[in-house]
C-alpha cells in the first residue's frame, strides 16, 4: 500500500496530511503556513498564521489583526507527524522556502525565490530535497539579469540626468520588497528621496525591524517638485500617472522589473525609462536552484509553467505543472491593495 504524498495540492492551496496545515493557502483555511508577504500568498482570513519572525511585521501591518505566530530560520517545528523548517528564499526581506519531513521524505515549497544577494534580504539557501516546488516567473532563456551594481549605475545615470534637467524622476516597483532594494541602490548625493504612501508605510515597519535604510520623504500633500527639486519618487505601479504623480511635473517616469527584459513589454509599459530588475530568478537562477535542491521530482506552480516543465522533464527531471493561484511579478496589478492609493 502506497503511502500519501508529503503534500497534495488541493483547491484550498498546497496541503500537508500529516501535519493537517496549508502552505500559502489561497483559501480560508484554519493553519496556514506562509513563506512571505506579498498578497498572492498570504491573504487574509486563516484562522492561524506561521511565518518567519522578520515576515511576520509586513504581513500583520497588511492584513491587520491575525492569529499568528513567528519562527527563526532553520528551527524545526513538530506539527502533527510533519517536521517543518523555514530557509530564506532571498525574494524580499523575510521570505522563505518551506521545508516539510514525514518519515524520512523531505518536500520543500520554495513560494517565490531569487538566487542572488540583494543586501537586503537574507541570501537563498538551497535545501536539499526529494520533491521541489517551484516557480517559473521568468522561466524562459531569454530572462538573464545583469549584476545588481551594472543597473543601480543605469538607474543613477537616468535619476541624476532628470535632476540635471530640471525632471523629478519617479520609479515604479512594489513596495514590498523591491521598492527598498531600489532605495538601496540609489545614491543619495543626487539628490532627496521622496516614497508614496504605500511604500513609505512598508518603510516605517521594516525600519522598525532594524534594517538599514536610507533617509525617505513621506510624499504627502505638501511635498512637490517646489519642496523637493530634483527628487527620485519611489511609487507603486499604480500611481504612475495618476493625479498624485503629476504634482511632481516635470517628470519621467520608468518601471524597474524582469519584464523589461523583453522589448515589446518594454516599448508598451515602461514610460520614459525601463530597468531590468526582479525580485525573481531568472532562467539560470532557476535552473542552478533546482540543481541544487538534488531532487528528482519538480513542481512547477506559476510562470511559463508548461515551457519549464517541458525543458525540466527533457532534462532529467520528473517534473509537472501543478494549479495555484500565485502570480509572480505582474504588469498590470499592485501588490497590495494599498498600493493602488
Amino acid at each position: 500500500m502506497s503511502r500519501k504524498p508529503v503534500l497534495t495540492f488541493t483547491p484550498e492551496g498546497i496541503y500537508c496530511p500529516a501535519g493537517d496545515f496549508y502552505i500559502d493557502p489561497w483559501r480560508r483555511v484554519d493553519r496556514a503556513l506562509i513563506t512571505h508577504g506579498h498578497s498572492d500568498h498570504a491573504r487574509w482570513g486563516m484562522g492561524h498564521y506561521l511565518a518567519t519572525d522578520a515576515a511576520l511585521p509586513v504581513m500583520q501591518h497588511r492584513l491587520g489583526e491575525i492569529n499568528a505566530e513567528g519562527i527563526p530560520y532553520g528551527e524545526v517545528r513538530r506539527i502533527g507527524d510533519a517536521n517543518v523548517s523555514f530557509h530564506p528564499a532571498g525574494h524580499v526581506p523575510g521570505s522563505a522556502q518551506i521545508r516539510v519531513e514525514v518519515s524520512g521524505e523531505v518536500w520543500v515549497a520554495s513560494g517565490d525565490y531569487k538566487v542572488i544577494d540583494d543586501g537586503l534580504s537574507t541570501p537563498f539557501e538551497p535545501v536539499r530535497c526529494h520533491h521541489f516546488i517551484t516557480e517559473s516567473t521568468f522561466g524562459l532563456p531569454v530572462f538573464r539579469w545583469e549584476p545588481q551594481a551594472v543597473v543601480a549605475a543605469q538607474i543613477n545615470d537616468w535619476w541624476r540626468s532628470c535632476a540635471a534637467q530640471g525632471k523629478t524622476a519617479i520609479l515604479g516597483a512594489y513596495s514590498l520588497g523591491k521598492a527598498q532594494r531600489l532605495m538601496s541602490m540609489l545614491d543619495p548625493a543626487i539628490g532627496p528621496l521622496l516614497c508614496h504612501a504605500a511604500v513609505e508605510n512598508t518603510n516605517a515597519v521594516m525600519r522598525a525591524q532594524g534594517l538599514l535604510l536610507p533617509d525617505t520623504v513621506l510624499a504627502d500633500k505638501d511635498v512637490s517638485a517646489k519642496t523637493h527639486p530634483g527628487a527620485m519618487v519611489i511609487a507603486p505601479p499604480s500611481a504612475l500617472g495618476s493625479a498624485w504623480a503629476k504634482r511632481f511635473g516635470p517628470l519621467e517616469s520608468g518601471f524597474a522589473s524582469g519584464w523589461m527584459a523583453m522589448r515589446g513589454i518594454r516599448r508598451r509599459r515602461a514610460g520614459d525609462r525601463g530597468f531590468v530588475i526582479s525580485d525573481h530568478a531568472d532562467w539560470a537562477g532557476l535552473l542552478w536552484a533546482i540543481k541544487e535542491t538534488q531532487a528528482e521530482n519538480i513542481y512547477v506552480t506559476h510562470g511559463y509553467t508548461d515551457i519549464f516543465m517541458r525543458y525540466l522533464n527533457e532534462n532529467g527531471w520528473n517534473a509537472q505543472v501543478v494549479p495555484t493561484q500565485f502570480e509572480g511579478e505582474s504588469l498590470d496589478h499592485s501588490d497590495d491593495a494599498e498600493d493602488a492609493a
